[in-house]
């Protein structure tokens, strides 16, 4: 399993994504699942993967493969117009991808086998920073003011925290501590999400990455993130109102 999260501000761009691929409880491994591209001055553009690593895996190389060569290789990311362009390339990659893996391995592959999907971020000179959800079929969809952030893998655990606290406004930090946070939730509830994680932050206007990091297990700041988060959660339920059992009966005898 997979968590990614990819957050859009005012600011700009933040993404993290862990690097955990398991094959069972006994077969587990760490791989990259950000991966970004950029040219200084005109663009940067940053994809993340969950799903079969097979297929995602192809998807990049062939990204890869067109960003190396853009003037012989057609669909590159590299001189891609628009952001709305780049998911348009992203999406019908993945699905031809999906497809060739599926037609390959014909009844022996279970429907869903090679799903993947991917977030796929960035921005073009004298254009907006964007956000996309890709879907396994290739279609998408881009993050709004009503939807200002995307999940894919294992989303559920840790979206209550970022629904709550996500504030457009908000400095690259909180952003970064909020993700944090999101990011213990799933790793305390899930084993098949794991560190290290991934950070990137993208400020506006500004097309190469203003931070970048891997975050190990043994990272201070990470630890005292999963050390106070879980103390606040302690307080703040203690101090929430206690709950009184009562007979409604004996009340209404008085």
């Amino acid at each position: 399993m997979t968590y990614c999260v990819g957050m859009i501000l005012d600011r700009g761009l933040v993404l993290m994504s862990d690097t955990r691929t398991n094959s069972g409880v006994d077969n587990i491994s760490v791989f990259r699942k950000m991966f970004h591209w950029s040219v200084p001055g005109d663009r940067i553009i940053s994809v993340m993967t969950a799903g079969n690593l097979a297929t995602t895996q192809s998807v990049i190389s062939q990204l890869e493969e067109r960003n190396k060569a853009p003037s012989e290789r057609n669909n590159s990311l590299l001189e891609a117009e628009t952001m709305f362009q780049v998911a348009t390339i992203v999406g019908g990659l993945l699905r031809e991808t999906i497809g060739t893996m599926a037609s390959d391995n014909g009844q022996r592959a279970a429907a869903g086998t090679f799903n993947a999907s991917m977030i796929v971020a960035g921005q073009i000179n004298g254009m907006e920073p964007r956000l996309f959800l890709i879907y396994p079929e290739g279609n998408f969809i881009e993050a709004s003011f009503d939807t200002p952030f995307f999940q894919i893998g294992e989303t559920k655990y840790g979206r209550p925290i970022i629904i709550r606290a996500y504030d457009p406004t908000m400095s690259f930090e909180d952003a970064v501590k909020l993700l944090m946070v999101s990011f213990d939730s799933t790793l305390k509830a899930n084993l098949s999400v794991g560190l290290p994680l991934d950070l990137m932050v993208v400020e506006r206007d500004n097309y190469e990455p203003v931070h970048q990091r891997r975050i190990s297990a043994n990272d201070p700041y990470f630890q005292a993130i999963s050390t106070g988060w879980g103390e606040a959660l302690k307080q703040a339920f203690d101090s929430l109102p206690d709950y009184t059992f009562y007979n409604p009966r004996s009340e209404a005898a008085e």
